[in-house]
């Protein structure tokens, strides 16, 4: 006997419209969490900003801090990817596949002060968000080590070392974003990428 064909509304399939309803949670939740913080971040806020039921919250996701989280792991996942996309171009000197990966960074969390706030702020103001953070920028700074290694071969530190530079590395360039999302200092993003590129190519090899 053929099994009955899934019912469609408005030409897509339940599949299709669960992955609507999960996508628009998750812009919802980069809406809410930066505008508000985690503690206005609540289930209730985000539903009703992106016009959903709390049924539709549960069909997506366990819980308000695990919408959260994905919405921090999309913005790492689109640096990531970016910072990758630079770094293994086929054309252009090292120094320049660096300031363009470093770029894609700066750009990512400056152009959308969403995202900004998210990665650099407000996932770093309570648990278990704070952890979740700690864990993305140390897989940022082993990117970084093995991103060296690839591109330097037999100039480049160490294994040890190249970890201990790519948090140093990671760990300045995430506060000197931060300082600039708090206006606490006098810099342009292009100052930001122009002095980041400097400090990894001074320092990411021997």
């Amino acid at each position: 006997m053929t099994p009955p064909t899934p019912r469609r509304y408005a030409g897509l399939s339940g599949d299709q419209r669960a992955a609507l309803r999960r996508e628009s949670l998750l812009e919802a939740g980069l809406d809410v969490f930066a505008a508000t913080g985690k503690g206005g971040a609540t289930m209730t806020a985000i539903c009703a900003h992106a016009k959903l039921t709390e049924r539709y919250f549960y069909e997506s996701f366990t819980s308000r801090d695990e919408l959260l989280q994905n919405v921090l792991d999309g913005i790492a996942d689109e640096v990531r990817q970016g910072g990758l996309d630079a770094l293994r171009a086929s054309t252009g000197t090292i120094e320049q596949r660096v300031r363009n990966a470093i770029a894609s960074f700066v750009t990512i969390l400056t152009e959308d002060p969403r995202k900004g706030r998210i990665a650099m702020i407000e996932s770093a103001a309570s648990e278990p968000l704070r952890t979740h953070r700690r864990a993305a920028l140390r897989g940022f700074a082993q990117m970084v080590a093995d991103e060296a290694t690839r591109m330097y071969g037999d100039r480049a530190w160490p294994p040890h070392q190249g970890e201990i530079n790519g948090l140093l590395f990671v760990g300045g360039l995430a506060e000197l974003v931060t300082a600039w999302l708090n206006d606490e200092i006098s810099i342009t993003p292009d100052e930001i990428v122009d002095a980041a590129t400097y400090q990894f190519t001074s320092t990411a090899h021997r």
